[in-house]
């Protein structure tokens, strides 16, 4: 996206019980073993025979423990689990076919040119594929990418689905994405045998069809015409994968009253371009095409203003203004249907455009092109002149001496945002013209010659390829959300990219041959549909003179090696009548990501000492202290016979998806009690391996997706199996119970929780998100953030926030972060570290203890800006607090920020 601002399917479960087998399905490879019995008769679904990863195992939250959480001394989940395994790695499947990242082989016509210009067109027109939002046909190329934007247009009752992602975001921007659909058709237009020989025409239509049915649908009647979806400050504010956007997604429309005529006129251009294409294999579809085509042409030129095109300002501004696209959409519509009005049409207009020559054909400037296609028409010399003027300049230099400026590498460098894109489209430009019999033969070698070089910068004549996935070396991390694959709103966690953006060529170097190969750096390592748009035409001109194989069975597909849905577990604190649990539920998934359905937890017990003591599940206590999602559902019966049952923690209303610190991960605490009996863990097939004060990988645990279990492990099960436990008390699923008498045991204190708050003055404005935190509670914790709302900034180093509270039982205190971030008003993120909280006394009402939470040196809060903090505070020994009753869970005046001494925010007990 053109933003100077910004720090710029179908699902299918793979889970059946067969004998030992190993099939090669799309979405990587997933190993099918026998359910077998082992020692214990467990089945269990994990990634416990491979290396754990960043992403598929988390760090320890509460700080105590060296180890990293879903790590042990042994393989991941520490050999808690017995007997044979069912392994899957991941939980996504698309039908992806037979494809692979690394395809079988090369077909076609060998190629006789510096690159193999066939496997570049190839992987240049998947990219397009891997923008595309909405809801994607049955088979596709790629297994990381998923339905998207499905309820794009429902605030204005229609349906705007389709289209493709602008860039590294997921703004819907109609401008450059008629501009780019009508690159793509022209080069189909131009070169049809290059996508036939290389087995590209059917990828090229498709990607052609898809963004023109988009314009369509974005097109419901004359004169109104919907320009874009999304909005950019909203989009850019977070990052990650489009399969799990949750903001809101405005659609917005030009009309009489309010035109965009420049717009209109560029998706004109497509529609007549994709109804030349498709008027031999689809003529009902060529009609349509046309039909919009005109009407969109003829809203463009009766109204000739862009008064009502304001939403995509400071992303795409339309700067050359609306004559240049009113050309060239009929210049493309007299190509369609032959009337001569369109041609005449198209003269008129093209003079009244932006000439300028030293600047470059783009999505905003369109006139370049235009000449070209009236030259060929016409024969006329005020076509011819100006793009020879124009090549001239990219080229050998003008006759004034004027000569656009080449790195010393040898790249025509335009601008520094999005260079490659510009170079390779007027090699494009110039590969199209030197073939043109009117182009002066003095001059066709030079045209062609600098086509070939551009091209060749491009993919590799620096020993650095720009297109990813093509040549030994390539980027491997654009600024794009959905590849990069952030689970927790942070474009540097994970540090490197989840997956290949296959064919996506990157914006390119500085005017020294300067590049670096980050995410964050948006100039020159943003990817975008526009950059791909005359690069693609450039790969068939150069593909219908050298050629050049493909891959077969080619596709973005990756094996896929971590539990994109997996648990950390361990003891929060133990006693001889019960114990307690603390498990993260984690939500990793990026192949592709999504939000699942229907969750359950279920933690496996052994009741074999209740029972011999007389008494049954039904007098097992459940009470929740922490719960940040999901509720207690009780004990259920799990093989009744040898007393083994299941607590189950469900989610089903729960929205964990990979999409924030907040999001991707859900933190319970619940805990188990024998009011009048002992309680023993040795025998629990979910307690094995767990550890107190820390949590590790938790392949003990079951985790269950609309009842089939995607990671973990479960004992055999037997007769009424899943059957809740009947008369069983204290299982509360909101709210703590039970008494103080057993070691260590809750306080069931009455009273109001803390409810989540929002207050704000001048200088800040707070809000805490308590996380379902109840009256009787183990900690008191929550979400915390801080925003600017000053004219200045605040420096986070003087910045303290204090929390007011009572200690009811005098138990020493402990304080943890388990997050913080900074994010910017211009949608940047920080994390920090550093932030301590201290504790000390205090006297007031409701308050007998006050935590000092204070950032260290951690800069500014700049105005608009946020921190936020994730925070637990806890007794050592975890016992229970009283929360009902403590001044700053009254409400959010009663947090206090200070800078210095000075008090900014809130009111002292």
């Amino acid at each position: 996206m053109q933003n100077q601002n910004e720090s710029k399917g179908k699902m299918r479960w793979v889970f059946i019980a067969m004998p030992t087998l190993a099939i090669i399905l799309g979405c990587g490879i997933v190993f099918w073993f026998l359910f077998g019995q082992g020692e214990d008769g467990a089945r269990s679904v994990s990634g416990s025979a491979i290396e754990t990863t960043t992403e598929g195992s988390g760090s320890v939250e509460n700080g105590d423990s060296d180890a990293s959480a879903g790590q042990s001394d042994d393989t991941a989940g520490g050999g808690a689990v017995q007997g044979d395994t069912v392994m899957v790695m991941g939980t996504s499947v698309l039908n992806t076919g037979n494809l692979t990242e690394t395809g079988n082989g090369y077909e076609g016509i060998p190629g006789t040119g510096d690159y193999n210009y066939g496997e570049a067109l190839q992987k240049s027109l998947l990219f397009y594929e891997l923008q595309r939002s909405g809801d994607l046909p049955e088979e596709v190329r790629c297994n990381w990418r998923g339905d998207s934007g499905l309820t794009d247009g429902s605030d204005v009752g229609l349906d705007l689905t389709g289209g493709w992602y602008d860039a590294g975001d997921h703004v819907k921007f109609n401008l450059p994405m008629a501009y780019s659909a009508t690159m793509l058709a022209w080069s189909l237009y131009e070169d049809p045998d290059a996508y036939e020989e290389s087995g590209q025409l059917t990828y090229a239509l498709s990607n052609i069809r898809w963004a023109n049915e988009y314009f369509i649908r974005c097109h419901p009647e004359d004169e109104v015409y919907y320009y874009q979806v999304g909005d950019g400050g909203i989009d850019h504010s977070w990052w990650g994968p489009a399969e799990v956007m949750q903001m809101q997604r405005p659609s917005y429309c030009v009309t009489a009253d309010a035109p965009g005529s420049t717009v209109c006129g560029g998706t004109a251009a497509s529609l007549a371009a994709c109804s030349i294409v498709f008027e031999e294999t689809d003529g009902a579809f060529s009609e349509e095409c046309l039909s919009h085509a005109i009407s969109l042409y003829e809203f463009a030129a009766s109204t000739m203003s862009d008064a009502g095109y304001t939403k995509a300002a400071g992303f795409y501004d339309s700067h050359s203004g609306f004559y240049d696209e009113l050309a060239w959409a009929a210049t493309w519509l007299y190509l369609a249907t032959g009337e001569e009005s369109y041609l005449a049409e198209a003269e008129e207009y093209y003079p009244q455009a932006c000439q300028d020559y030293n600047w470059a054909h783009c999505w905003d400037d369109v006139h370049i092109g235009t000449a070209l296609m009236l030259a060929r028409i016409t024969e006329e010399s005020v076509y011819s002149d100006a793009v020879e003027l124009h090549l001239d300049y990219w080229t050998v230099g003008t006759e004034s001496g004027e000569r656009i400026t080449y790195t010393p590498q040898g790249l025509a460098w335009l601008d520094g945002w999005g260079a490659l894109r510009y170079a390779t489209t007027t090699a494009y430009i110039a590969s199209v013209y030197s073939e043109w019999e009117g182009c002066p033969s003095d001059k066709v070698d030079i045209y062609w010659d600098f086509a070939v070089s551009q091209a060749g910068y491009a993919l590799g004549d620096t020993g650095f390829s720009y297109l990813i996935g093509f040549g030994e070396n390539h980027p491997e991390n654009p600024h794009h959300r959905t590849a990069q694959g952030s689970y927790c709103n942070n474009m540097n966690e994970p540090s490197e990219a989840r997956h290949t953006l296959y064919g996506a060529l990157v914006g390119g170097p500085g005017s020294s041959d300067d590049y670096i190969d980050e995410v964050s750096n948006y100039n020159t390592n943003e990817v975008a549909c526009d950059y791909n748009a005359g690069f693609t035409g450039l790969m068939a001109k150069l593909y219908t003179r050298y050629h050049g194989e493909t891959l077969v069975d080619f596709g973005a597909v990756e094996p896929i090696t971590i539990n994109e849905l997996y648990v950390d577990g361990g003891i929060n604190v133990e006693g001889t009548d019960f114990v307690e649990i603390k498990a993260y539920v984690y939500n990793v998934s990026a192949w592709p990501a999504r939000v699942p359905e229907n969750l359950e937890l279920r933690y496996f017990v052994d009741l074999s000492e209740v029972y011999a003591a007389g008494k049954t599940a039904a007098d097992i206590e459940i009470t929740t202290n922490y719960m940040q999602a999901g509720a207690a559902a009780g004990l259920h019966v799990w093989d009744e016979e040898n007393h083994i049952y299941y607590l189950s923690i469900d989610f089903t209303d729960a929205l964990i998806y990979p999409g924030g610190q907040d999001n991707y991960k859900k933190e319970i605490q619940v805990r188990m009690r024998n009011p009048e009996g002992t309680w023993d863990n040795s025998n629990d097939p979910s307690f094995a391996g767990l550890a107190s004060g820390s949590v590790a990988l938790a392949t003990g645990m079951g985790l269950y997706e609309n009842g089939v279990l995607v990671f973990g492990s479960e004992p055999a099960a037997g007769e009424n199996a899943g059957s809740v436990v009947v008369g069983q008390t204290g299982a509360n699923a909101g709210s703590a119970s039970g008494d103080n008498s057993g070691d260590g045991g809750n306080a069931g204190a009455g009273g109001n929780a803390p409810q989540n708050a929002t207050a704000t003055n001048e200088e800040v404005s707070v809000s805490i998100d308590y996380s379902n935190m109840q009256s009787s509670s183990t900690s008191i914790s929550g979400t915390l953030t801080v925003r600017n709302e000053s004219d200045g900034s605040l420096d986070l180093g003087d910045m303290t926030i204090r929390y007011y509270f009572t200690n009811e039982n005098g138990s020493a205190l402990s304080f943890a972060c388990y997050h913080a971030a900074l994010n910017g008003a211009n949608g940047s993120y920080s994390s920090l570290s550093g932030v301590t909280g201290e504790f000390s006394d205090c006297d007031g009402d409701n308050a007998d203890t006050l935590c000092e939470i204070s950032f260290g040196s951690a800069g500014l809060l700049e105005e608009g800006g946020e921190v936020s903090i994730n925070f637990c505070i806890n007794h050592s020994d975890w016992s229970a607090f009283t929360t009902s009753n403590d001044y700053s869970g009254e409400s959010a005046e009663h947090i206090v920020i200070c800078i210095g001494e000075d008090v900014i925010f809130g009111e002292k007990p």
